[in-house]
């Protein structure tokens, strides 16, 4: 059999010969007996007659053809084995600069762990991390120094040296939030001046607002922050976008209940025997601990710091804090509500304010200084209000306002507002505050609700003009809302959350062992525990992201590489032969290998 396309076999050189004479005297030799030639259908004058068979070392001859038989320089082109050279230099190049790339980064990397590691052999592995507690009432910038870890190992010494707070908040900025971040830059000098020149590109910049930024509009929030960032980006510390951030009532909380235990030592011991906080800010109040039972979902916090898992409970109370709920009291007394029940011997519209101490009396415009929820023009009915301290119905007033949206609760027991709180376990610090209140009354750590209860209402039963005589000291604002404090600590920790008066469990302290009790030392340290130390910007040449989009991006070139080898070698390929013994073409598939 012989392809249907000129060949290169000796015996197509022999018939293609023409010459009569050749021909003669091939006929008439009687050296050479061939057979008769075997008549054949005419055939295209571009094509060769197939030679004889006796002429073939073998039966068939075959011929592949390709798709294009007028050029051979493309037929060679398309060949599989060209095709299959090309791939595979395609391929190589693909690896060879991927393979490049990793270790160009991987010696980077190298070079960094090699001087981190130069820097812990001499002594010098000290790191900086820097947090600011935005807060309602101000902004607070926390510079730490700490070797890194599982669990980093913090300096506690000095701390308060270490810290600068300024007024106002945040969120006084909602009218003009491009200028809230220039309330950062004597903060942001103040922590250049702790932190070495050369450590500074290394070191962290956290901003995290809480609740006083929580409750502004979110496009002004976000207004607000951007302000920020604007100023963190330029400080020549480390600082990514979204470093700067409102953080939840749930994450304050977990980073107050950390700052315990951690300078505690207790977070390497029984979960049971931890420490949990009620923390008493100006716009929210936090609750956290280990409880014995399982909490519903929506107040149950998982966190996994130093290889172990702790699951808390853990709410915050936006709008419980001292602040919200003193001008909450203001706006329902000035609103005429239940408590501004008019008294006999009191004009019309002149109303009692339980919570302040007697002798100070004050218009709605004054009051108004106090109170930012109170709106003269939608309470027409009061004229005035006259203030006569009474801790009782001071305490009733507040545990009506800790009950608000109760009848909203669908657990079988709601302590404050319609929020579930399990029964309390363990031991617990009080901060904030709760701290502050016990520290005006000049009440030790280990005070009692009881001698609080007690210091409140002799408090709340002096006359203005005495109180003013011996705190001269103390701000007028301040004095104002001691009488309402010591009652809303009561109703908040006895009444709501069942805490006994003479309960020794709780420790109304901002301190341990001299370490303040301050949520951003937890804040970096779970930070720190989740992000990892060794992400040093510019480190490699490429960073986390990148790389495994780099990975993938070789691995699918591989795989369709791989796919159409696959495809190419077991695709059939057409081949025409010719059969000397049935005396025609035949077409078949056949399989490269």
């Amino acid at each position: 059999m012989v392809g249907n396309g000129g060949g290169g076999l000796g015996g197509f050189q022999f018939l293609r010969r023409s010459n009569s004479t050749t021909t003669k005297k091939a006929s008439s030799s009687s050296m050479m007996d061939f057979p008769k030639p075997q008549t054949r259908t005419p055939m295209a004058v571009s094509t060769f007659p197939p030679p004889h068979k006796t002429q073939l070392p073998m039966r068939y001859q075959t011929q592949h053809y390709q798709n294009n038989q007028n050029s051979s320089s493309s037929s060679n082109s398309k060949s599989p084995a060209l095709i299959c050279k090309r791939s595979v230099w395609v391929v190589a190049i693909l690896c060879f600069l991927s393979v490049t790339l990793y270790l160009l980064s991987l010696v980077r990397g190298l070079q960094g762990t090699s001087s981190q590691a130069i820097l812990s052999r001499n002594g010098n592995a000290k790191r900086y991390g820097i947090i600011i507690d935005a807060g309602s009432s101000g902004s607070r910038i926390h510079v730490f120094q700490y070797s890194p870890g599982a669990i980093p190992d913090v300096d506690l010494h000095g701390m308060e040296s270490n810290s600068l707070k300024r007024t106002p908040g945040l969120s006084s900025f909602a009218e003009n939030p491009s200028m809230a971040g220039q309330s950062l830059k004597e903060q942001l000098e103040f922590a250049k001046e702790k932190v070495p020149e050369k450590e500074r590109s290394r070191t962290r910049v956290y901003l995290m607002a809480t609740a006083g930024l929580r409750r502004v509009e979110k496009k002004t929030r976000e207004a607000v922050l951007e302000s920020c960032r604007q100023v963190l980006r330029k400080s020549n510390f480390w600082f990514q976008d979204e470093w700067a951030s409102v953080i939840s009532g749930t994450e304050e909380g977990v980073y107050a209940w950390v700052s315990a235990n951690y300078a505690l030592g207790t977070l390497h011991g029984d979960q049971l025997q931890t420490t949990g906080i009620i923390e008493l800010g100006g716009a929210s109040a936090q609750v956290t601990f280990v409880p014995k039972e399982r909490p519903p979902p929506a107040f149950k916090y998982t966190l996994e710091l130093g290889g172990r898992s702790f699951t808390l409970y853990t709410y915050s109370f936006l709008n419980f804090g001292q602040e919200a709920a003193w001008d909450s009291l203001l706006q329902l007394i000035t609103a005429g509500g239940a408590l501004a029940t008019p008294r006999k011997g009191l004009a019309k519209g002149v109303v009692v304010d339980p919570c302040t101490p007697h002798g100070y009396v004050r218009t709605l415009e004054e009051n108004s200084r106090h109170s930012a929820t109170v709106s003269t023009a939608t309470h027409s009915t009061v004229s005035s209000i006259v203030s006569h301290g009474n801790f009782s119905e001071c305490r009733t007033a507040a545990y009506s306002l800790l009950q608000n949206g109760h009848d909203a609760c669908v657990y079988p027991k709601c302590a404050i507002g319609n929020a579930y709180v399990p029964k309390l376990h363990g031991k617990f610090f009080a901060t904030e505050n709760f701290f502050y209140t016990s520290e005006f009354f000049k009440l030790p750590a280990t005070t009692s609700l009881a001698d609080l209860v007690d210091a409140g209402e002799h408090y709340c039963g002096e006359d203005w003009t005495k109180l003013q005589e011996k705190h001269k000291g103390v701000k007028e604002k301040d004095l104002l809302k001691y009488c309402f404090s010591t009652a809303y600590i009561a109703a908040l920790m006895h009444d709501s959350l069942g805490i006994g008066m003479r309960d020794d469990r709780v420790m109304f302290t901002n301190k341990v062992h001299n370490v303040p009790l301050d949520w951003a030392l937890g804040a970096l340290i779970v930070k720190l525990g989740r992000e990892g130390e060794d992400q040093h910007p510019h480190l490699w040449l490429f960073n986390a992201g990148y790389l495994k989009v780099l990975s993938l991006f070789v691995v699918l070139i591989l795989g369709a590489v791989a796919i159409w080898f696959v495809v190419r070698w077991r695709r059939p390929q057409i081949t025409t032969i010719y059969d000397l013994e049935k005396g025609r073409y035949i077409t078949t598939a056949s399989r490269v290998r």
